[in-house]
Parts: C-alpha cells; sequence; structure tokens
C-alpha cells in the first residue's frame, strides 16, 4: 500500500472519529462518502462501495469503544435504553450487513441517500425542553424504542453504519431524551449495532484489513478526544452541527446518485 493512501485513510479516519465522539455518532455517515470520494479524487487509491462499508464497520465499532469509555462516568448512559435499543438494533444490523452482499453498489449508496435525508428532517424539527428534563427522570416508550432500532439497525447494517446518525435524532425527537444522554447513550447503542454489522461484513469477506487497522488506530486516538470535546460544548451547538453535518452528506450523496 502507498504510503499517500496510509497517510489520507489515517487522517479520514481521524477527522470521521473525532466528530463522532464529539456527537454521539459511530462515524460511518461521514467516513463513507470521505472513503468511497476522496483517496480516487486525490489519486492515491479506490475503494467500491462493498469495501467502504466493510472498513466503515470495523472503525464504528472501534470509535464507539472510545467514546463511551470517555462518558462511562456522569451519569450520561441510560442503561434501559442502553439494552432496549441495543438488543434490537444487533439483530436488524446482522440482518443488513448479511443481506447487503445481494445488493448492487447503487442500492448500497441509494439506502446510505435515504438514511441520510430521513436524519436531516429529524434533525431539524424543533426540541424545546428536553435539556431540562433531570437525567434521572428521564422517561420513554421501551417497545417503541425498541422498533425504532430494530428498522435502523437494517439499513446501518446494509451501509456499514452504526445507525446512531438516525439514532440521535430519534432519541431527541420522538423519545424526547435529553442531548448529552442521546450522545452517551447513542455511542453504546452503535456499539452494540456494530457488533452484527462486523459480523456480517467478516462472514461475507467484505473487508479490507489493511485500510481497516489503519482507520481503527485513528479512531482510537481521535475519538476520546472528541468526547471529552462533547462533553464541554453547549447542547444547542452539539444539535446545530449535527445537523449542518447530516444535511451536507445528504446532498452530496444525493447528488452522485442522480
Amino acid at each position: 500500500m502507498d504510503i499517500s493512501l496510509i497517510i489520507t485513510l489515517f487522517l479520514l479516519g481521524f477527522i470521521g472519529s473525532f466528530i463522532s465522539g464529539m456527537l454521539g455518532i459511530g462515524g460511518a455517515i461521514i467516513n463513507f462518502p470521505m472513503l468511497l470520494y476522496i483517496p480516487a479524487m486525490l489519486g492515491v487509491g479506490h475503494f467500491t462501495a462493498h469495501e467502504v462499508t466493510g472498513i466503515t464497520a470495523i472503525q464504528v465499532f472501534f470509535s464507539t469503544i472510545g467514546g463511551v469509555l470517555v462518558y462511562r462516568k456522569g451519569g450520561f448512559l441510560n442503561k434501559t435504553l442502553i439494552a432496549y435499543m441495543g438488543v434490537s438494533i444487533l439483530l436488524g444490523s446482522f440482518i443488513g450487513g448479511f443481506g447487503s452482499t445481494h445488493m448492487p453498489e447503487s442500492g448500497i449508496n441509494i439506502v446510505y441517500g435515504i438514511l441520510a435525508l430521513i436524519a436531516v428532517v429529524m434533525m431539524f424539527v424543533p426540541k424545546k425542553g428536553i435539556d431540562d428534563i433531570p437525567l434521572d427522570q428521564v422517561k420513554f416508550n421501551k417497545w417503541l424504542a425498541a422498533l425504532l432500532a430494530f428498522i435502523v439497525g437494517i439499513g446501518a447494517g446494509i451501509v456499514g453504519a452504526g445507525g446512531a446518525f438516525l439514532l440521535v435524532p430519534i432519541m431527541l425527537t420522538v423519545l424526547k431524551v435529553p442531548t448529552r444522554m442521546t450522545i452517551a447513550s447513542s455511542l453504546a447503542i452503535t456499539l452494540i449495532s456494530s457488533i452484527g454489522s462486523v459480523a456480517g461484513k467478516i462472514s461475507t469477506g467484505q473487508v479490507e484489513i489493511l485500510p481497516s487497522l489503519i482507520i481503527v488506530i485513528a479512531s482510537l486516538i481521535a475519538s476520546p478526544l472528541g468526547a471529552n470535546t462533547g462533553k464541554r460544548v453547549n447542547t444547542k451547538v452539539l444539535q446545530m452541527v449535527m445537523g449542518v453535518l447530516i444535511f451536507a452528506v445528504a446532498v452530496k450523496v444525493w447528488l452522485e446518485i442522480l
């Protein structure tokens, strides 16, 4: 592997994992388009959509570990929410990850674009008062949370994502979970989800080992840094950054599809 490609992969992995740790996402919504387009644009390498989904599945697993370790103290992790949504999304992501081998690259890109579009709409729905709820008094519909997580898991498994870019707006908008608890819990749920995605990708031979290893090293460094930054940033700013980021990615993906 060329040194220029190694450096490119490391930088892309670092950027994606820092943002993922800060915003409570696994990083696939950022790394999928970056890995698909930037190496080819720079002329240092090229990955197919199937290869990118395999690499991002591995990256999501390791970047979420770093984020969860940072948020494990302070009461931000909602164990009930993590249990209900984690088990459901794990099952869904394994189904999606295994089934993605039978989809053409254009199909994977369309699924990714649809997921990003839904996430954009939900991120810009008003979320008044959710951050005024004390963390020990947060309540939500457990079975609705489980059902939504299962559906998200199938789509996320197809594109090699952990699904947090959809889980975060769902938890904020539908389940009314405070922002910092959403970020922390979504990282834990995404960690569980990524187990299914990784298993599906590895079992079907969609993982490129060396590129994945480079991305993992970058993730282990950058994700905790991003999580520590996220704990200090105003929750309204975090929501705005997340919304703008998902919107930009959705526009890019749909321009490519159309």
